[in-house]
């Protein structure tokens, strides 16, 4: 029976050009690049500048996309943008980036904020709307400038932070309704609320009128994100119908590196096929999957055909996974 897939035609990225790297954050707090490659696996990351925001890189990796989608801002019936550092309290700042972009008047725009999940969230909300046959054309968008609330004298926190964005463009294709359909396959998305105060930032608007920092149990996170990511992963793979043997590429939410070689040791998934960026990108919450995407594609890892899993752990805690065969 044929159905309506959301079909990836075009992928982008953007990230800020000032770099830091570990030896970097060693004149800045008490660290070290050895402890911090030990631990996380990160050697650098991108960080913003004075006037440049998050709906900077957005509009950046949107422009990439949309070019490598060979479509125009007008066609665009949807932008989404998955961040927990928009440019202004509101409007969204996919708002923003939709007016900039000059996509037409009219179209849906909104943020959403599912931390480090909020690229797969986002992802689930283009698909529906997409299969449902309310839009033909998405914009999602991961982006963060993370630096903006991260303690710069807390060592545990700001070594593992970095800004940037991906984008993709999704549009309506008809499929066959097998798995052997080019486009989304399955998504499948959680959340333990019980687990709220693990990783949060300690202020809020409504709170105390302040954005405040990254706080973070880093012993819980780690040891609840590994059964997490493995979840997002089996689960919505069972949903495609289709087994790990069938993975070309795997694209872990990129937090920490021992998490990412864990995770893939538990699937039992070749390392040959996860896709790592955290050594130069660090964690870049829901830019971190589209972030990674983008650069295999602007790498040629990806082909036409291949099947793609992704799957990400964040504050919340969410979590979830998604399959697509470009």
């Amino acid at each position: 029976m044929s159905c309506i897939r959301s079909r990836l035609i075009g992928t982008g990225y953007s990230l800020p050009k000032k770099v830091l790297t570990n030896d970097d954050l060693s004149k800045m707090v008490e660290t070290n690049d050895e402890w911090i490659s030990t631990r996380t696996g990160i050697k650098s990351r991108h960080i913003a500048e004075e006037g440049e925001y998050t709906s900077t890189f957005c509009i950046e990796a949107a422009k990439m996309a949309l070019q490598n989608a060979d479509m125009k801002p007008e066609d665009i019936d949807f932008v989404i943008v998955a961040t927990v550092t928009p440019d202004n309290t509101f409007p969204a700042t996919a708002a923003k980036v939709a007016r900039d972009l000059g996509v037409r008047p009219q179209v849906a725009a909104m943020d959403i904020n599912a931390a480090c999940s909020g690229f797969v969230y986002a992802t689930q909300i283009a698909d529906n709307m997409i299969r449902l046959g309310q839009i033909k054309n998405a914009l999602v968008i991961g982006a963060e400038t993370l630096s903006r609330i991260v303690d710069w004298t807390d060592r545990n926190t700001c070594v593992l932070f970095g800004d940037g964005a991906g984008a993709a463009v999704f549009q309506a294709q008809e499929g066959e309704g097998q798995n052997s359909d080019r486009g989304i396959l399955a998504t499948k998305i959680f959340a333990d609320v019980s687990q709220y105060d693990k990783l949060c930032s300690d202020s809020g608007v409504s709170f105390n009128q302040r954005s405040g920092f990254v706080h973070m149990d880093g012993k819980e996170v780690f040891k609840l994100a590994i059964p997490c990511l493995v979840q997002g992963v089996e689960e919505s793979l069972k949903i495609a119908g289709l087994e790990l043997k069938d993975v070309d590429w795997y694209i872990p939410h990129q937090a920490n590196l021992r998490i990412i070689d864990s995770v893939a040791k538990k699937l039992e998934i070749d390392e040959n096929k996860v896709i790592v960026s955290v050594d130069h990108h660090g964690n870049t919450s829901a830019a971190s999957i589209p972030l990674a995407l983008a650069e295999a594609f602007a790498q040629n890892k990806i082909h036409d055909n291949d099947v793609v899993v992704m799957s990400s752990m964040g504050a919340g805690f969410t979590w979830g996974g998604l399959v697509i065969r470009i």
